[in-house]
């Protein structure tokens, strides 16, 4: 019941993340920050898809994904195209690893240690929405007030 919950949230947001991208006027909003606005829209979708890609893909479905953290912060400009074209392939790595987790997965140990103690990989699985979730927001917000 968890896995389809997780996969069915995790589509939807990221569906809402391609839709919010797509949705800027100009490639250049994208990139805007402010004295009070730190991350731009374009840095927060390349951390949430660098996020899911390292817990979900690398960890959970072994693809290999290798993250540079720094750079979803620090690189600018990336067309809206090549974020539409990550956000595709991070849905697909998702609906890979959902078809493949089982529910006795989802209540043994994260395989990593990420919040300086053990977990399950349900708890976490469910933390990670929630965080696509508060980005997904921050993007909206940050869309309408350019």
């Amino acid at each position: 019941m968890l896995i389809e919950t997780l996969k069915s949230l995790f589509n939807r947001d990221l569906n809402k993340l391609k839709i919010e991208i797509e949705s800027y006027q100009t490639e250049n909003q994208l990139w805007a920050i402010d004295k009070n606005i730190s991350n731009s829209a374009g840095n927060l979708c390349l951390h949430l898809i660098g996020n899911i890609n390292t817990y979900i893909g690398a960890e959970l479905g072994k693809t290999g994904y290798i993250r540079d953290r720094p750079l979803e912060f620090s690189l600018k400009d990336i067309p809206k195209s090549e974020l539409i074209s990550k956000i595709d392939a991070t849905i697909l790595v998702v609906n890979n690893v959902f078809d493949s987790v089982t529910e006795a997965d989802l209540e043994a140990i994260y395989p990593q240690i990420v919040f300086e103690k053990e977990m399950t990989t349900g708890y976490f699985l469910v933390h990670l929405s929630t965080h696509l979730a508060y980005h997904l927001g921050q993007i909206n917000y940050h869309r309408r007030l350019v």
